[in-house]
């Protein structure tokens, strides 16, 4: 690879599958291929590490992921793309398929290939494909169901794979220190044009944002960032704070962990456990919330089995949230300003619905939607 900036996956599945391409149209498999990236816009050539005709009708050629972020789960898993020959009178030119390892949505069945990745593959193997033929391209993550198993994929109802996910070329590393860096300038801004904010954990939390009708100019997007990004937020005089975010990622705050990347600490079913053992579940069930792979396993065993009690836990929990917060502002500020300003917490399930919102976040919404036209 020419630059050492990292690559989101729909990259590489479409180096493998422009890569499988020429195996059929050439003869051989390229060592190198080079992709039109679209965002940004310029061309940038990718390794491929290996590729053959399987026969006159269908080619196989792999690379491997390189992302920046040096935790990403996805570094060096292998990237397939099988391309096959159609008939081009009854299919379109370049059909694309969800194999072994690719994400699927849990309501549809369908390939969890996202735009941004769907784009990127027709736009470079129709450079490659010939104006009378059609091709069939499945795209193979080897490695994708083992992984997921590592992700929040299926709490938002991605199920047996990873998802070809992305609105760009570039991974954004979530861990280092550059991307920080990016929020803490959009923080900056946005705090110098109001003293109400709303972090939005990730880009569900941007959607339900937009869902609850709060002006953009308020969201400030965190990542795993949350604690420097609260003390800078303090120190630049916000007075109130909305922390919006899922369940199973905001959970962490309860506990005093302050930056929720999944390598660096996960304690979400320890925590949630014992808030139920606070709210008097005992036994079995408590047994079963202990052994649940997921906070959202463990929300729906909780209501089916004591369906009374979720709702006052999550609120609970919600609640804690906001005081753990508060004091983690008095210790690490190093203005006055963290004692003063105002956190409240809103917590949503991977469909989106709100499941719990503390005391100080009911005042808090009531309060931009006063200032909201």
């Amino acid at each position: 690879m020419a630059t050492a900036v990292g690559y989101t996956l729909p990259v590489f599945a479409a180096a493998a599958a422009v890569a499988a391409l020429r195996c059929l149209t050439e003869g051989t498999c390229p060592s190198a291929v080079t992709l039109a990236l679209l965002n940004p816009n310029r061309c940038e050539t990718f390794t491929i590490a290996q590729g053959a005709c399987l026969d006159p009708q269908q080619a196989l050629a792999i690379t491997y992921s390189e992302p920046s972020d040096p935790l990403d789960i996805t570094r060096q898993t292998p990237v397939w793309a099988w391309v096959t020959w159609a008939d081009a009178t009854t299919q379109p030119r370049i059909h694309l398929e969800g194999g072994g390892g690719i994400g699927r949505h849990q309501a549809t069945g369908e390939a969890a290939i996202y735009r941004y990745a769907k784009l990127l593959l027709t736009t470079n193997l129709e450079f490659y494909c010939p104006s009378d033929r059609a091709i069939r391209v499945r795209i193979i993550l080897p490695e994708g169901a083992q992984l997921a198993q590592r992700t929040s994929n299926a709490a938002f109802g991605i199920v047996e794979g990873l998802s070809l996910l992305g609105t760009g070329a570039i991974a954004q590393p979530l861990t280092a220190p550059e991307q920080l860096e990016q929020y803490l300038a959009e923080l900056a801004t946005k705090a110098a044009q109001s003293s109400t904010l709303v972090f939005c954990i990730g880009e569900n939390g941007l959607q339900v944002a937009q869902t609850l009708g709060i002006p953009p100019q308020l969201c400030v997007k965190t990542a795993n960032w949350l604690g420097p990004m609260l003390v800078a937020a303090a120190e630049y005089n916000t007075q109130q704070l909305l922390l919006l975010g899922y369940h199973g990622k905001l959970i962490k705050l309860a506990a005093g962990i302050f930056h929720t990347h999944h390598h660096l600490a996960d304690a979400r079913q320890e925590v949630f456990t014992a808030f139920c053992a606070l709210a008097g579940i005992t036994g079995n069930l408590l047994q079963q919330i202990w052994r649940s792979p997921t906070i959202e396993a463990a929300c729906q065993l909780l209501a089916a089995k004591a369906p009374d009690q979720l709702a006052p836990i999550l609120s609970q929990i919600a609640n804690r949230i906001d005081e753990r917060t508060l004091a983690y502002l008095r210790t690490h500020c190093s203005t006055p300003m963290g004692r003063s300003l105002q956190v409240g917490t809103v917590l949503f399930r991977r469909d989106r619905q709100i499941v719990a919102t503390s005391q100080t976040a009911q005042t808090l919404l009531a309060a931009i939607s006063r200032k909201t036209p």
